[in-house]
């Protein structure tokens, strides 16, 4: 199966956020299944750190190389 993450749970994911449900982590990291992630998160991503409404715990570049 391919999963479309959204921005949100793709940080969530990467980050070991507890606001994903360990269904949601659980299927994300099941073999078989597809993880695919919008070009436009990136975007949504750099653009919420630049004006200061998000920040991470690592560099942007550690981050989306999951």
């Amino acid at each position: 199966m391919r999963i479309l993450l959204v921005t949100h749970s793709f940080l969530w994911f990467v980050l070991g956020d507890l606001k994903l449900s360990a269904s949601a982590r659980a299927e994300i990291e099941s073999s078989p299944n597809t993880r695919l992630l919008s070009p436009a998160s990136f975007w949504e991503i750099a653009i919420k750190i630049s004006v200061g409404k998000y920040t991470l715990p690592m560099p942007f570049e550690e981050v989306t190389s999951q």
